[in-house]
């Protein structure tokens, strides 16, 4: 079976390519939270794996979380509302929100 990837559109003597973006794997959005949270690891070395809670077991405030959100939401063209964010502890909710939102798109 094969799907079109690009598609060309046309209105008013104006034409633009549209790529269909395909969703992120689990792996992909696992690897750039786990890269983007390796600057805030604690001094015990323990590495960043799905169970990791965000605010307790890293040494990362409020303000780099909410920063860290931003630069994954722009990565992965989602938007994760405010009082989801809230409810995100874990590394392995914030990639099945992550995944959840990209799937819908």
């Amino acid at each position: 079976m094969r799907t079109a990837q690009n598609m060309i559109v046309e209105n008013d003597d104006f034409a633009d390519t549209l790529v269909a973006r395909r969703p992120p794997s689990r792996g992909e959005v696992m690897a750039e939270i786990c890269r983007q949270l390796e600057p805030f690891q604690t001094d015990d070395g323990a590495a960043i794996t799905g169970a990791t809670v965000i605010s307790k077991d890293l040494s990362i405030d409020s303000l780099a979380v909410m920063d860290m959100v931003m630069d994954l939401e722009d990565q992965f063209d989602v938007s994760i509302p405010m009082n989801v964010v809230a409810e995100i502890h874990t590394v392995d909710e914030l990639a099945d929100t992550i995944l959840s939102l990209s799937a819908r798109r």
